[in-house]
C-alpha cells in the first residue's frame, strides 16, 4: 500500500464497538471485495470493502472477518481468513499478508488460510444462535452485481437454515458516521493532499487548457504524496459544463472568461476527501461571476454554522433553502412572486440549486450515516451549495468538509485550502 501504516488501536476499538451491540451468542461474518473483471484477461483495481477494512485494517481480496465475542473458545472470538501466500504468488502478484503481519495490522491473533474456512465455520455454527449478515443499506446504493458477500451469504443461509439471521448493516451506519481521532487525522491527510493538488492547478491553469490535462495535474500531485487515487470520478467543469452536476468527461478545452468547477479529492488510507472550488480560467472573476461566487460562498458559511449536535437532517435542508432563496432574491434570479408561489414540495431555489448541501463523508465519499437520527460530535460532514446558471453560461458550487463539534462551530478540515475570491484570484496571478 502506498499509505503509512495505520495504528491497529483504530481497528481493535471499531470491533470492541462492534460487539458490543451485537446480540447474545452471535456471530457476524464480513468478506473483501471481488476483483472485478474488465474482459480477456484485463480486471479492475482493486477496492477493499469497507466494512471488513474498518473492523480489521486488512487492505486485500480473498480475506473473511469472524466475529463471536461469546465463543467458547476464546481464540475464536475474532478470525481473519486469508488467501494463503506462498513465493510464486509473491513472484507474480507481489507479497501478501502473513499471519504474523495480519496480526500486526489488525491486532487479530488468530489467523487462518482460507482453505480452513469451511471447516471452522461449521464448528462455530454449531455454537452460536444467530448469524449477522453484512448488507447494502445505504440510502443511495443501487447495486446490480452480485458481490462476494452475496455469495457468501447465500451459502450460509443454505448451509445453517435453522440460524437466525441478523443485519450488521444498522450497526455499521452509527458507528462508522462517528469518526474517533485516528479516521480524523487520516481524512485530515487526504484533504492535505487535496489542498496540494489544488494549488498546483491554480499555477497551472491559463486560457485554452483542457479539463483533462487539469485533472493530470491533480492525480500528478495526489500520488506524489501517497494517494492512490482520487476519491471519486472527478469533475473538471468549464463553462457551462459545470451546470452538468455529474459531468465527468473532463474534454473540453477551458476558454478565457469561463469558470472551471472543479469537484475533486483525493483518497488516503481508503478514506475520502471532497472539495469543489470555482476558479477563472483567465484568473479573474468577472463582476456578475464574483457575486454569485460570494453569493455562493454566504450560504456555504451559514450553513456550515447550522452543523452541530443535534441538528435535524430534513430541517437543516430546509434552513439552507432559505439562505439560498434570500441569495437569489438578491441576485434577481428569483423575485418575491416566484417564492410566493412557489411548489413547497420543489420550491423556488431548486431552479438554481437542485441537489443537497450536505452528506457523510468517511471511508466512502458518501459514508454511512442515519439521516434520520440527530447529528452528533465527530460526525463529518461536506458542505455543497451551488447556483447554476445555464443562461449565463457558468455555474458555481464551492465545498469543504467539516468535523461537528461538542460545542461551537464545526471545524473545517479544508481550512487551508483558498476559497476567497480574491485569495484565488491573487494565487492565480502571483506566478
Amino acid at each position: 500500500m502506498k499509505y503509512h501504516a495505520i495504528d491497529n488501536q483504530l481497528f481493535i476499538a471499531n470491533r470492541k464497538n462492534f460487539t458490543s451491540q451485537m446480540k447474545p451468542n452471535s456471530l457476524a461474518v464480513f468478506n473483501s471485495n471481488d476483483i472485478y473483471p474488465v474482459s480477456a484477461d484485463s480486471t479492475l483495481p482493486f477496492e477493499q470493502h469497507r466494512d471488513i477494512f474498518y473492523l480489521s485494517g486488512v487492505d486485500q481480496e480473498e480475506s473473511i472477518l469472524v466475529l463471536f465475542p461469546d465463543c467458547p473458545k476464546e481464540k475464536h472470538r475474532e478470525i481473519l481468513f486469508l488467501r494463503e501466500t506462498n513465493e510464486k504468488i509473491a513472484i507474480w502478484e507481489g507479497e501478501k499478508l502473513t499471519k504474523d503481519a495480519a496480526y500486526q495490522t489488525s491486532g487479530i491473533k488468530t489467523v487462518y488460510w482460507l482453505q480452513d474456512m469451511e471447516k471452522i465455520m461449521f464448528e462455530l455454527m454449531t455454537q452460536c444462535d444467530t448469524v449477522y449478515i453484512n448488507t447494502n443499506e445505504h440510502y443511495r446504493s443501487s447495486v446490480e452485481t452480485e458481490t462476494r458477500e452475496d455469495r457468501f451469504t447465500k451459502w450460509l443461509k443454505n448451509k445453517y437454515p435453522a440460524h437466525s439471521v441478523a443485519k450488521s448493516n444498522p450497526i455499521l451506519q452509527r458507528l462508522r458516521s462517528v469518526k474517533n481521532d485516528i479516521e480524523l487525522e487520516l481524512i485530515q491527510t487526504a484533504c492535505n493532499i487535496t489542498e496540494k493538488g489544488f494549488r498546483r492547478v491554480l499555477n497551472f491553469v491559463k486560457p485554452n487548457v483542457w479539463e483533462y490535462e487539469i485533472e493530470a495535474e491533480f492525480i500528478h500531485e495526489f500520488l506524489m504524496n501517497r494517494s492512490r487515487k482520487f476519491a471519486y470520478t472527478p469533475i473538471i467543469a468549464a463553462g457551462n459544463n459545470a451546470n452538468v452536476l455529474h459531468y465527468i468527461e473532463n474534454n473540453k478545452q477551458c476558454k478565457a472568461g469561463d469558470l472551471i468547477l472543479l469537484d475533486v479529492g483525493a483518497e488516503y488510507a481508503n478514506y475520502s476527501s471532497d472539495m469543489t472550488r470555482t476558479i477563472p480560467v483567465s484568473g479573474k472573476f468577472t463582476k456578475r461571476q464574483k457575486e454569485v461566487y460570494n453569493a455562493v460562498l454566504r450560504v456555504k458559511n451559514d450553513a456550515t454554522k447550522l452543523l452541530v449536535p443535534g441538528t435535524d437532517w430534513a430541517e437543516y435542508h430546509v434552513e439552507v433553502g432559505k439562505l439560498m432563496t434570500s441569495e437569489l432574491l438578491g441576485l434577481k434570479l428569483l423575485d418575491k412572486a416566484d417564492v410566493k408561489n412557489e411548489n413547497p414540495d420543489w420550491p423556488a431555489y431548486k431552479k438554481y440549486f437542485m441537489h443537497g448541501t450536505s452528506h457523510h463523508l468517511g471511508l466512502d465519499t458518501h459514508d454511512y450515516g442515519i439521516l434520520t437520527e440527530p447529528m452528533q460530535p465527530n460526525m463529518v460532514f461536506t458542505v455543497e451549495p451551488g447556483i447554476y446558471i445555464p443562461a449565463e453560461g457558468f455555474g458555481i458550487r464551492l465545498e469543504d468538509d467539516v468535523v461537528i463539534q461538542k460545542k461551537g462551530e464545526p471545524f473545517n478540515l479544508m481550512r487551508n485550502i483558498p476559497i476567497e475570491a480574491d485569495a484565488i484570484e491573487d494565487l492565480m496571478n502571483s506566478k
